[in-house]
């Protein structure tokens, strides 16, 4: 079977001295960015640093998404506002990669080079989605006489991030070597990342530490749970769990080495565990099952695979042991499971009871805490945030979405090359999705969203005409 990618451009005549100005230009400057910074400021270096960035995403736009795949959970957790107002450094650093690639996309426009980017069938349910989870929000505000605050603003920007970057890969990944570098800058990150959950759980002062400086956790103390440099364990669990998924699937269509994914694979389980989630763990379950019915000969191999597993149970297993001890506190359940429905009745279904479902209540989730222990509530369901934000509009969107993406996922996962691989990755983590979004809202979790449409983008992006998704 073919590989299902687009065959690449003609080759065209080799390339002079001239035409490598630019990727020369970009790393000098970036080179003159680090020389001049004792002497001239911080301004001065960020602005060369900008230029070298769009220059180098113009020249190459594919630089553009390997650049931000490879950062993405090493930033993707600093707060927003933290250095830049209203943004993460990540959405800061999407939006100038956005603005090379695009300048360098409108300048072969202009020389009369066609556009990389033709519609798809999950593109029309995908923007009803994006509009209902952006516009219509804040339009039902105003037709309600309320005026949208920054707060409201900033609570769209993730569904916009996630919408920019799903182009973004569309347009420039393209062939099956990019694919596979893609896949590579996902999962390697993602193994850094499960280190640095063990180490956390693990209570290893210069990690802990070093961790407390720009990536607060959102679990109370740091060396509870592996909320790594994602700020979050949920998120940390969810990003662990899709790239161990996309290192099986690579295994089962043969990319890889097999040491590498062996690493890979003991690394990445013990970061399951590390992470502290019961979401995490029900997330592998899910996984688990789908991909023992894609890949039926895994069952086969499970036997084999057991002395590599009881390893990263031990590695991982003090997170895990740490919340079971959560059901002998004399309540019957986690008393953050307590709290978390506590939130539900008092805060949140008064105002969605009160037809608030029908249109939204506010872009905004987040609500301020009455009392003095607590800064802020979060909404912690998935189907709910969606009647929160949009109504019943943006839940029947998403549904529709969730069955374009199944469906595209199904016609291309039969493909033998790293297309194939990513289409089941998406397809399992998309149902993992649709399973956890009765407790959290995990498609726009930092990171792990990232990952779900960029792998929507491979897999809709990177296939033939006549599979057409």
């Amino acid at each position: 079977m073919t590989s299902g990618l687009r065959a690449a451009a003609p080759a065209s005549a080799p390339r002079t001295r001239d035409a490598r100005w630019p990727a020369a230009a970009a790393v000098v400057v970036a080179v003159l960015a680090g020389v001049a910074a004792p002497a001239t400021g911080p301004l001065l270096t960020a602005g060369l640093a900008v230029v070298a960035l769009v220059a180098a995403a113009a020249y190459r736009p594919i630089f553009a998404t390997y650049l931000y795949l490879a950062t993405l959970p090493l930033v993707a957790g600093i707060d927003r506002g933290k250095f830049i107002p209203l943004v993460r450094p990540n959405e800061a650093l999407l939006a100038l990669l956005l603005a090379g690639a695009g300048l360098g996309g409108f300048l072969r426009w202009v020389q009369g080079r066609p556009l990389p980017l033709r519609a798809r069938r999950v593109d029309l349910p995908l923007a009803m989605f994006v509009v209902l989870a952006t516009v219509w929000p804040l339009a039902s505000m105003m037709l309600r006489g309320h005026h949208p605050h920054g707060d409201d603003l900033a609570a769209v920007l993730p569904v916009c991030k996630l919408t920019a970057l799903y182009l973004l890969v569309r347009c420039t990944v393209r062939t099956e070597p990019q694919t596979v570098r893609c896949i590579r800058l996902v999962v390697w990150p993602a193994a850094a990342i499960a280190v640095l959950a063990v180490l956390q759980t693990l209570h290893v002062g210069p990690v802990v530490s070093a961790l407390a400086t720009l990536w607060p956790s959102d679990s109370g103390v740091l060396g509870e749970r592996g909320t790594t440099t994602l700020g979050s364990s949920i998120a940390t669990g969810d990003y662990i769990t899709i790239s161990l998924t996309m290192v099986i699937c690579c295994a089962g269509n043969g990319l890889l080495g097999r040491r590498e994914r062996l690493v890979l694979g003991l690394t990445l389980g013990a970061g399951v565990l590390a992470a502290g989630q019961f979401s995490t763990w029900v997330a592998a379950a899910v996984a688990a099952v789908v991909l023992l019915r894609r890949f039926p000969g895994l069952r086969g191999r499970l036997v084999r695979m057991l002395p590599i597993a009881a390893v990263a149970v031990l590695v991982g297993a003090p997170a895990f042991l740490g919340r079971l001890d959560g059901f002998g506190d004399g309540y019957g359940v986690p008393r953050s499971w307590l709290g978390r429905w506590d939130n539900l009745s008092t805060f949140y279904l008064p105002r969605l009871g009160d037809f608030g479902f029908v249109t939204g209540v506010s872009p905004n989730s987040v609500l301020p805490a009455p009392e003095t222990w607590r800064n802020e509530i979060f909404l912690e369901s998935g189907y709910l945030q969606f009647l929160w934000v949009g109504g019943i509009p943006l839940l029947v969107a998403f549904g529709w979405l969730s069955f374009a993406v199944l469906r595209a996922t199904g016609r291309v996962r039969a493909d033998s090359g790293a297309v194939g691989a990513c289409a089941i990755t998406l397809q399992v983590g998309w149902w993992i999705v649709l399973v956890l979004s009765l407790i959290d809202i995990h498609l726009v979790l930092r990171g792990a969203g990232d990952l779900l449409f960029t792998l929507l983008a491979i897999t809709t992006g990177g296939t033939n005409d006549d599979r057409d998704p």
